[in-house]
């Protein structure tokens, strides 16, 4: 089964290097999503379920925070894995964000290499 990645970030360039970070995973079967606000991301958490989330914290319309929570939380979606990617460093910003279900937390700037061995990782590619 086709294995599909969210990448859900209000800043084009931080979607595009995410995408172009994550791209050779197509030629594994790997499904690439990109949505610009929070609302966008529970809409498509829910229509696709995808197996991997890169979420921003700081979006339009709703936060990352919330996103996470409601996937997790209300949508009981236990198996897809979140990543808050964000420049939100601080003990409390990452502590916020394990409570609201994140399965792992990362900080901006990101390292390209980093993020591809994760998504292989959590995909078990």
């Amino acid at each position: 089964m086709a294995k599909t990645i969210l990448i859900a970030d209000d800043e084009l360039h931080i979607r595009a290097l995410l995408e172009q970070t994550l791209e050779d995973l197509e030629d594994e079967g790997v499904e690439l999503l990109t949505v610009a606000n929070g609302q966008e991301a529970i809409d498509a958490i829910q229509a696709e379920t995808p197996d991997l989330v890169f979420l921003d914290v700081m979006m339009p319309k709703m936060d990352g925070y919330q996103v996470c929570h409601e996937a997790k939380r209300t949508l009981g979606l236990s198996e897809t894995f979140i990543v808050l990617l964000t420049a939100k460093g601080q003990e409390a910003d990452q502590q916020k964000g394990y409570e609201a279900g994140a399965d792992l937390y990362m900080t901006k700037p990101f390292d390209p290499d980093v993020i591809l061995t994760k998504a292989e990782e959590i995909l078990g590619l």
